[in-house]
């Protein structure tokens, strides 16, 4: 029997540390017959040593062109960017198979650029949200990961103390935290802030998630609203109406000036982050507050957010980081490699291909493939750019 061919190439993207297979992941894939083929150092920044790699099993490679040239499938965090695709894509044999993070509908030239390479992506930002497909949920996984930074971060900016404390000196009130979306990365956030003593509120325009806010110790923050109007089928938010909208500022407008930290965890797939802070509601907020912005990366859910950087607005801190997934890069790993062996063994069950578009994870996060784009959404993309 032709074993499969697994590779894991070192990370692209500038500032990215993860990797995306780990030595235990390594062990579980060589267990039920692939070969996996590392770059060397892949996993250095994630602090995965080449010896850890070989112990698993795996072979390690010096050149990124050796480890995707010679392999049945790819694994990567990020795939290639639509700066760099049309040469990250050369490194593929037509017909390899690429599961990594996509975006497809933001990164639409990098999927053209996979299609016309022949490649067959899957991408894990598409895994469906169902219970079979739970131990795939990468998405899930990071968003974990970025709430409990976040509320790390805004904690390490704000200047007052979380908890409340008695001393010598007299009580110092604890600090007041609203999040804004009880997601999963809201909902993290919410678990440390508390942990870390503070007082906090969630807002959610999905009257759904006021059980899981409550069951965290933190105050649901709600509104009037038809549940029909704030979520999809999946459970994500999806785009509300302009009235909804309205509304929604309103209430969020009224709660910033109460608190001292504001983590804004907001996304629509596919969609540019919904602005749900405005200007002139970071001029109300007590001088010295912070504001935590993930949603940086889609535009931001604050209208001064700067992604990447650190901004003071009339004596607000705005963060709109980038990198807090790269900042616990051995932990993301762990968990990223533990989704995507549990998608690759879906996709090939004992190191057999088999791509079964009978099966919701598989039809859902399916890409490109011979050449074409099956992604609707994105093909429509590619189609308004008046590329085919």
């Amino acid at each position: 029997m032709i074993r499969l061919r697994v590779g894991i190439p070192s990370e692209t993207r500038p500032g990215e540390r993860r990797v995306a297979l780990s030595p235990e992941g390594v062990a579980s894939l060589v267990a039920v017959g692939f070969q996996v083929a590392v770059q060397a150092d892949a996993g250095h920044r994630a602090f995965y040593t080449d010896e850890e790699y070989r112990h698993a099993g795996a072979e390690i490679v010096p050149e990124p062109g050796a480890v995707c040239g010679e392999a049945d499938i790819v694994l990567r965090v990020l795939g290639p960017s639509d700066t760099d695709s049309p040469t990250e894509v050369c490194r593929f044999k037509p017909g390899t198979t690429l599961v990594s993070f996509l975006a497809p509908v933001s990164n639409p030239r990098t999927v053209k650029a996979l299609a016309d390479g022949e490649v067959t992506a899957f991408s894990m930002d598409l895994v469906p949200r169902i219970t079979r497909a739970q131990r795939m949920d990468a998405l899930s996984a990071m968003s974990t990961i970025a709430g409990y930074k976040a509320a790390l971060l805004a904690a390490s900016r704000l200047p007052k103390f979380y908890p409340l404390l008695m001393t010598a000196a007299g009580t110092i009130p604890p600090a007041r935290v609203l999040i804004i979306g009880a997601g999963v990365a809201g909902l993290q956030a919410i678990a440390t802030c508390r942990r870390l003593g503070a007082v906090v509120e969630a807002f959610d325009v999905r009257p759904a998630v006021k059980e899981q806010v409550e069951s965290l110790g933190a105050k649901f923050v709600a509104m009037d609203i038809v549940t029909d109007d704030a979520q999809d089928a999946s459970g994500y938010a999806k785009e509300v109406s302009g009235d909804t909208h309205s509304k929604e500022l309103d209430l969020i407008g009224n709660r910033m000036a109460k608190n001292d930290v504001v983590i804004t965890t907001a996304l629509i797939p596919g969609r540019p982050a919904p602005k749900l802070i405005t200007r002139d509601m970071v001029r109300r907020m007590p001088p010295g507050s912070v504001i935590v912005d993930l949603a940086a990366m889609n535009g931001g859910n604050c209208e001064a957010t700067v992604p990447g950087q650190e901004v003071v607005v009339d004596d607000v801190l705005i963060a709109g980081p980038l990198d807090l997934l790269s900042d616990m890069a051995h932990d993301a790993s762990r968990m990223y490699s533990k989704n995507i062996v549990e998608f690759l063994l879906n996709l090939a069950p004992e190191g057999n291909m088999k791509l079964d578009l009978e099966d919701p994870i598989l039809r859902d996060t399916l890409v490109t493939h011979q050449g074409k784009v099956v992604h609707e959404p994105t093909r429509l993309a590619l189609q308004r750019e008046g590329q085919s």
